[in-house]
């Protein structure tokens, strides 16, 4: 299990691109298919901070039922079921390859470098999922949706970008403490020659 976590930083290219070419086809749906659906407004996922009850029923209503199903098919059955596990994939290989760049981080055991990176991403996975559970539950049945169902979605959502902002910020700054690491390195090999 370990080992197979550190081997993702083998594939963090490849990982980023599907992960990128993901998101890409799910914006494209979005704006070109899924707004027009809902009357333009945008799908309770892009809500950053959140909706109200009546936000989100108004999104409903909009939708209808054919555009509800639509949604779920195209979007949580499909692009939204695989792309929380790649987007996290992604982010633990990232994690891991930019934390290798860092002697501190590479020194430490394996186990502790796999444990670091899942428990910085894991959050936002859980929280995706569970965000997209609640969402689609909603979808299936609208007129059994209350206004708890809401709240716990718009929660979830903002919890989802809270946690996933984590695990961004991280690899930030891991590669911003690799690139100021570099020249003091240079440094002192340039001392040691001297």
């Amino acid at each position: 299990m370990i080992q197979t976590i550190l081997r993702l930083r083998r594939h963090a290219a490849a990982l980023s691109f599907a992960s990128a070419a993901v998101f890409a086809a799910m914006t494209m749906l979005e704006f070109l298919y899924f707004r027009r659906l809902s009357g333009g407004m945008s799908s309770l996922d892009l809500r950053f901070w959140g909706f109200s009850e009546s936000e989100g029923f108004a999104w409903v209503a909009g939708l209808g039922r054919p555009g509800a199903e639509t949604i779920l098919v195209w979007h949580y059955l499909t692009f939204d079921l695989v792309f929380p596990t790649l987007l996290s994939a992604t982010l633990v290989s990232l994690i891991l390859k930019s934390g290798d760049r860092l002697p501190r981080f590479s020194t430490l055991s394996d186990r502790l470098r796999a444990t670091l990176a899942l428990v910085l991403v894991l959050p936002y996975t859980i929280s995706d999922y569970a965000q997209n559970l609640v969402v689609a539950r909603i979808l299936s049945d609208p007129p059994s949706a209350g206004a708890e169902a809401m709240a716990l979605a718009s929660g979830l959502i903002v919890v989802k970008f809270a946690f996933l902002a984590v695990p961004v910020i991280t690899i930030a700054a891991l590669v911003l403490a690799a690139r100021r690491a570099r020249p003091n390195s240079a440094d002192l090999g340039s001392h040691g020659a001297s």
